[in-house]
């Protein structure tokens, strides 16, 4: 997380040093499929650097998604107590930096294709109505993505977006109730004889992510 910050630092530094003649500036909302429904925010720079050939995108997702299997997830994480009606809801919020380099596609003239670092903050949330136990179980993960958009002009400032990719994210710590699970192995307070690799089961955290969204993109120069 430390160093999604400090590279988010650098970014804003970017965009602060480079002439406001030369750069052009957007916005952009995206809504659809991230591993989940959920919406897009995102800045883009382009013409940051004369020389080179591409545009430097920042944004932040949320998506809601199916957070695992409740029965199991009680078993793994707290004890093996079969009460209670369960209730599970999941979210996950993810920031991305992207370098889009532009390409030409079945004929459209502003299509790009685009890849670069994520790191997500997943949390699944695990309720049994009856059995009185209502806990969270935590994910953060590093990872990257690739994937292609393309911009439709509606007027000179208005943009229609179409995207689609795909993320991978690495294994990240398991955290609930005072248990987790590491991929290394390096467990606390694990229930039974279960390890890792039963948590990861059991829990639906970002692993291999299909994007596929549209939106609109606002250009600011």
């Amino acid at each position: 997380m430390k160093f999604y910050f400090q590279l988010l630092t650098t970014v804003l530094i970017l965009l602060i040093i480079t002439p406001s003649h030369a750069a052009d500036y957007s916005g952009g909302f995206l809504i659809g499929y991230s591993g989940g429904t959920g919406f897009h925010l995102n800045g883009t720079i382009s013409h940051f650097a004369p020389t080179l050939p591409l545009k430097m995108q920042l944004g932040v997702a949320y998506a809601r998604m199916n957070p695992g299997k409740a029965d199991d997830a009680r078993k793994i994480f707290i004890n093996d107590a079969t009460n209670g009606e369960p209730e599970k809801s999941g979210k996950n919020w993810d920031f991305r930096l992207d370098f889009l380099y532009q390409i030409q596609v079945l004929g459209m003239s502003d299509a790009y294709l685009y890849g670069g670092p994520r790191y997500s903050k997943f949390t699944g949330n695990f309720k049994y109505i009856g059995g009185n136990e209502d806990f969270n179980i935590t994910c953060n993960q590093w990872g990257w993505g690739i994937g292609t958009i393309s911009y439709f002009p509606m007027n000179k400032t208005l943009d229609f977006v179409l995207t689609g990719g795909f993320d991978y994210y690495l294994s990240g710590i398991l955290v609930g109730h005072d248990t987790q699970y590491s991929p290394d192995g390096e467990n606390v307070n694990p229930r039974r004889d279960f390890d890792y690799g039963d948590a990861d089961k059991a829990v639906n955290q970002p692993k291999y992510e299909l994007r596929l969204m549209m939106g609109i993109n606002w250009k600011f120069k």
